[in-house]
């Protein structure tokens, strides 16, 4: 079944209305008729409307709810996943990837050994943002969320920081160096719902010492996700994998 989003003002008593792009997809790719199912989030609203088509038009899809239920998709903590910028396609990969296993947010950060290079603001800098969340929607929809995660814009090192700080109570570090991964293994499973969790990825090249040192004054725990090195679009996984084992998988 198809899984749209729609804005809180598409929801006008048993009915949805579907504007955007997604007519598009509905009436020209997938060539959805009267009477096809669709499942609607409707975003700031927890539930899941299961519906029906009752009209198709080239600017718009009405659907009639049948049914409603809570949509219960979501980790019970909120991820923020601090990324280094990969060179290549990577960051696409990643945020595709991360927005499946749950992330809340994704925030692209400019670290020393950065092989990309996203200058602030522009207009290079503003397409690539809107790409990447278009990536996270389609995502999100695919898997079924309940809301669709935000992707930033590049932040510098220091920003990165300090919005972590702000957004989440138990920060990591994942270091190629660091030793004992039964440790963060035991604090993943001791973690409480609700508290905001953050995580700092670094680029192909690692984290510098510099970056490391600043962490760890701001309180940034240094970890290891296992024996191996890993490469930078396999690291956010891994540890957003032991997030789903320890609050989902029973």
């Amino acid at each position: 079944m198809l899984h749209v989003f729609a804005g809180p003002e598409a929801l006008t008593g048993e009915e949805v209305r579907i504007e955007g792009p997604d007519v598009n997809h509905i009436r020209n790719v997938l060539r959805m008729k009267p009477g096809d199912p669709l499942s609607v989030r409707v975003r700031g609203d927890r539930k899941e409307y299961l519906c029906r088509i009752t009209e198709i038009s080239q600017q718009e899809v009405l659907c009639a709810v049948e049914s409603a239920r809570d949509a219960d998709s979501e980790l019970p903590s909120p991820v923020f996943l601090f990324q280094g910028l990969p060179k290549g396609d990577k960051m696409e990969w990643i945020i595709q990837k991360s927005v499946e296993l749950g992330v809340t947010e994704i925030i692209p950060v400019r670290m020393e050994r950065s092989i990309a290079k996203l200058d602030k603001g522009g207009a290079k800098t503003d397409r690539k943002t809107a790409r990447w969340q278009a990536i996270a929607e389609n995502a999100a929809q695919q898997s079924r969320r309940s809301i669709v995660p935000t992707v930033h814009a590049p932040m510098d090192w220091d920003e990165a920081l300090a919005y972590g700080r702000q957004m989440a109570q138990v920060r990591y570090i994942p270091y190629e160096n660091q030793q004992g991964s039964a440790g963060l293994r035991e604090q993943i499973l001791q973690l409480r719902p609700g508290e905001g969790i953050a995580v700092y990825i670094g680029p192909e090249g690692g984290i510098s010492p510099d970056e490391l040192r600043q962490a760890q004054e701001e309180g940034v725990q240094p970890v290891t996700l296992g024996r191996r090195i890993l490469r930078t679009e396999t690291a956010p996984l891994v540890f957003l994998s032991w997030l789903v084992l320890a609050f989902e998988i029973e």
